[in-house]
């Protein structure tokens, strides 16, 4: 998999010192790879090769989606650990690719059109409406869900906020305002989450290509650095928990767009989102004396040390991720020297090495 801070040194060292075309190139490579992290997942060293020939123009965006389907045909013998990079490989490319093209429509019918163009081969579904009802257990409200959408009424729900966005104008108010609107409208649609999977990764690119129409310079690396507080920032927008004193906000993900189209510089902090982030400042938050882990990483040493003997499936329902992701993570953790597996696999029990 690929090191997160060389792919991101290396298309950095493209944006300053590249040609004009190849700056922009960059931006999109690193706004795609970035944006695998919204499920967990990590790029090959393969990937980023081919995103370097092509940034430099030896290659074809096209043949750098051929050469990406063509390394996965032919290597169906890859580790179980790297499995997830080959829904990250291909996804990567294929947001590069929108993202560079100067076509735009505005319209259900092109967000469906975008899931398609990212998840054919990758989901079953590939741009088709959910046809069921769903939830989904997320770190940032301790396992509880968003309410979705119903799925029979998905189709009207995107008529009638699209709807809403034409006919609004955006004429006679400030740019602030403006973003404000733009936030609400990306938190709408995402809680209305039509697709099975991918709703993130798409609604990123649909925004995106939206903002272009209006002119704004966006900030890429505010998508490929944080885009799991994007999609954090989105439950946030859409949860309530009255009973508990918890009310949906816009105020991080309008911190988000500040950041992405004005050029702002909050702090756009994982931690801070967390419905119990008063109660676990002062409680001197634990997951911060971790200086060598990630967050997602410290949901689930938090979890193992609460309960040693946990199962990785139960592991997946606590934090929120995926068995896949999980199953990655405990590797990462083993092989970062942080945890490790006593009296095997079936019966044996989890070891938090040090203190968090």
């Amino acid at each position: 998999m690929a090191d997160e801070k060389n792919w991101q040194t290396d298309l950095e060292e493209y944006i300053r010192q590249g040609e004009p075309e190849q700056a922009e190139k960059s931006n999109a490579w690193k706004t795609a790879i970035g944006l695998q992290d919204v499920d967990g997942l990590k790029t090959s060293e393969y990937l980023l090769d081919t995103a370097k020939e092509h940034i430099e123009g030896k290659i074809t965006i096209e043949s750098a989606k051929s050469r990406i389907m063509s390394y996965y045909e032919q290597r169906s013998d890859r580790r179980a650990v790297e499995d997830s990079t080959k829904e990250a490989d291909i996804v990567s490319v294929r947001i590069a690719e929108l993202l560079s093209e100067r076509t735009f429509q505005f319209s259900p019918a092109q967000l469906r059109s975008i899931h398609r163009r990212l998840f054919e081969g990758v989901f079953k579904h590939a741009g088709q409406f959910r046809t069921y009802n769903i939830t989904k257990k997320e770190w940032v409200l301790n396992g509880k869900s968003v309410f979705y959408a119903s799925y029979d009424s998905i189709c009207d729900s995107l008529d009638y906020d699209f709807g809403n966005e034409k006919e609004f104008s955006y004429s006679g108010i400030t740019i602030n305002e403006s973003v404000r609107h733009i936030a609400k409208f990306t938190s709408d649609i995402w809680q209305i989450h039509p697709f099975c999977e991918g709703n993130t990764r798409t609604t990123a690119v649909f925004i995106l290509k939206y903002l272009q129409t209006f002119g704004f310079t966006v900030s890429n690396d505010v998508f490929a650095d944080n885009s799991w507080y994007f999609r954090n920032a989105l439950v946030r927008a859409n949860y309530n928990d009255l009973q508990n004193g918890i009310h949906d906000t816009l105020e991080y993900l309008e911190m988000f767009f500040d950041n992405l189209i004005l050029g702002e510089k909050n702090e756009l902090k994982n931690r801070y989102l967390h419905v119990d982030y008063s109660k676990l400042q002062s409680a001197n938050f634990r997951v911060s004396k971790c200086k060598n882990c990630t967050l997602k990483e410290l949901a689930i040493l938090n979890a193992i040390k609460n309960d040693p003997d946990i199962t990785q499936t139960e592991l997946a329902a606590v934090t929120g991720k995926s068995l896949r992701t999980v199953k990655t993570r405990t590797v990462e953790l083993q092989e970062k020297g942080l945890i490790m597996r006593e009296n095997g696999k079936r019966n044996g029990k989890w070891i938090v090495k040090g203190k968090l």
